[in-house]
């Protein structure tokens, strides 16, 4: 048996009561309630809620909590300046990582040292509600468009398809785009959140562990697998195309986006919300091509290799039915998580233990003379 595991695979490295994730039986829960009750029962407001405070809201703590997110939203004027500026081609991402790293400059509460754990759930929220406006506003600037003033008479979900189009959303989008948030909240100890945990286990500021977690989310292999799968379905093209497709990556052994998963051996459980809402979307549009591709390429899959579709499968083309363009896709998993990501370091501070592992040494195993410049 091995002394080490690659990649730390399977090996525990914290306590945490917030999102359990049992990958052999295709479940998800955060802080025991299951998932599929949590999409049924809840919008992403509670959940949010769940995950910072510990408990579901009555109706009295889930109002008080909602206006103080849309109270928090407004951005300070340079960071607005900021996205003004900013080349137009520029990754989505990288404008999230930078803008989210810029708030902690303007904010005199980005303290770093012991923390003070009622200003950190500030903090926190104030993420959660700033970080779907600075996706929002770069999108709109790159267009050329105008920066709509933030409001607080609309969800969470609402106001980010508010501030993209510049209109009213309707029910059904707000509802899609609200489960999607749900579903992506928080997954247990993955790459970004794992960062950042060692961020901020470091005893350093909010604004530097999310930063680090957007960084690691930007990843094709994380957070940019979700674009990955629309690319691929354009490659594709249609849908007597599929098959051809899928043969020449099995056969060549390349990877295909969107399947499998690094946790759930059975079917991802966040998976069957959004393959639902995909169909709902793409039959209310007239469009069935995408999801018919997707469920094709699901069960040739499932078929000849015995893997399932994952959350990044269907949220493709749940955000694609949406109109919203490819490179949001990862924001908006950003945006969602930012939730997740703010309540485990707020968790992982309560008793916090600085992230030391060690490395397996490969190298010379006697030290090596070194010889003059001449000789080399």
């Amino acid at each position: 048996m091995s002394d080490y595991a690659k990649g730390l695979e399977g090996v525990i490295a914290n306590e945490s009561a917030l999102s359990r994730v049992q990958g052999l039986d295709g479940k998800l829960s955060y802080l025991g309630y299951d998932i599929d009750d949590l999409v049924e029962h809840c919008n992403f407001e509670e959940v949010a809620y769940l995950l910072h405070r510990g408990k579901l809201p009555n109706a009295a703590e889930l109002s008080e909590f909602e206006q103080k997110l849309r109270n928090d939203r407004e951005l300070p004027e340079q960071i607005i300046t900021f996205l003004k500026t900013l080349p137009k081609d520029a990754n989505p991402m990288d404008v999230l990582r930078t803008g989210v790293s810029m708030l902690g400059i303007f904010d005199e509460r980005a303290d770093i040292g012991e923390p003070n754990h009622q200003v950190n759930a500030e903090v926190a929220l104030s993420l959660v509600a700033k970080t779907p406006v600075i996706v929002a506003y770069y999108h709109r600037a790159r267009n050329g468009l105008d920066l709509p003033p933030v409001r607080t008479d609309l969800s969470e979900a609402a106001h980010f398809l508010y501030l993209i189009t510049g209109e009213e959303p309707g029910e059904a989008a707000i509802k899609t785009l609200d489960v999607a948030y749900i579903l992506h909240a928080d997954h247990g100890m993955n790459a970004s959140t794992f960062s950042s945990r060692v961020t901020i286990g470091t005893l350093s500021d909010l604004y530097s562990a999310m930063t680090s977690a957007i960084g690691t989310l930007k990843g094709p292999l994380h957070g940019g697998a979700n674009e990955g799968v629309i690319k691929m379905l354009q490659e594709i093209g249609s849908e007597d195309a599929v098959d051809a497709y899928v043969e020449d990556c099995l056969v060549n052994k390349k990877k295909i986006m969107g399947i499998g998963h690094r946790v759930y051996k059975v079917l991802d459980p966040r998976a069957p919300h959004l393959q639902k809402m995909a169909v709902k979307l793409t039959e209310e549009l007239g469009e069935s091509k995408w999801i018919n591709m997707s469920e094709r390429i699901a069960t040739i899959m499932r078929e000849r290799k015995n893997l399932n579709a994952n959350v990044d499968f269907y949220s493709a083309t749940v955000y694609y039915s949406l109109g919203i363009p490819t490179d949001l896709f990862t924001p908006i998993f950003a945006i969602s998580r930012m939730a997740g990501w703010s309540a485990q370091v707020l968790e992982q501070l309560q008793e916090n233990r600085l992230y030391r592992p060690l490395t397996k040494y490969v190298g010379p195993e006697s030290t090596v003379p070194v010889p003059a410049v001449s000789e080399r």
